[in-house]
């Protein structure tokens, strides 16, 4: 059996939702996280001086969104034709414009720009985004696409687990039906269990 190893910063963010995907496959997994003080030295290290990437024996993945549809699979979480791919793949990518903005916002430097992004984010990006999320998710049995889990629905829930922390936002607060989907995401047989021991983190 090959050894899976993720490699990821000491946070939820994107490492999260590949974290979420192995557990709920019931693999064991390394959980190698780096500190924001250590970075320079591995990034050199990586495939394209980012993080997350995901060592599966000596294959080694990255981009966080390629390894879960990579992963979906095997995991019985992707589409079972085309069309059904295309939703997933559509949800995950509008997901992906907050995921953008949220990096835009933590690279930033300038104070000033810092705060403008965060309050785009807070009061426009995110409440747009969501909103719309909120009528899918009624319209779909509480799900994203296809009225059934699907890898979307573990990068959306394990990605934003970081908002309470990073940008001082809590998405379940505000809306009913996503709180709904992650209690529901939360309480899947693997999933539950990796939440319960995963570190401690306010990120």
């Amino acid at each position: 059996m090959p050894e899976y190893k993720v490699t990821y910063f000491d946070l939820r963010g994107l490492g999260e939702p590949i974290r979420l995907i192995l557990s709920y496959m019931g693999k064991e997994f390394i959980d190698n996280r780096i500190t924001f003080e250590d970075w320079p030295k591995y990034k050199g290290k990586t495939p394209f001086g980012k993080l997350p990437f995901l060592e599966i024996g000596d294959k080694v993945l990255y981009q966080s969104t390629a390894i879960l549809k990579y992963l979906a699979p095997q995991a019985g979480l992707d589409g079972k034709n085309a069309e059904e791919n295309l939703e997933i793949d559509m949800v995950a990518g509008v997901f992906g414009d907050i995921v953008s903005d949220v990096a835009r916002w933590f690279q930033t430097k300038n104070e000033s720009e810092k705060e403008k992004l965060k309050e785009t984010l807070i009061n426009e990006t995110i409440p747009f985004i969501m909103e719309r999320f909120e009528t899918i998710l009624k319209k779909n049995g509480g799900y994203l696409a296809n009225g059934k889990l699907s890898w979307a629905e573990l990068y959306v829930v394990g990605y934003s687990s970081s908002f309470p922390g990073l940008i001082g936002i809590d998405l379940a607060d505000k809306y009913p039906a996503f709180k709904e989907l992650a209690k529901r995401v939360h309480s899947l047989p693997g999933i539950k269990e990796w939440v319960e021991k995963r570190p401690k983190s306010p990120l």
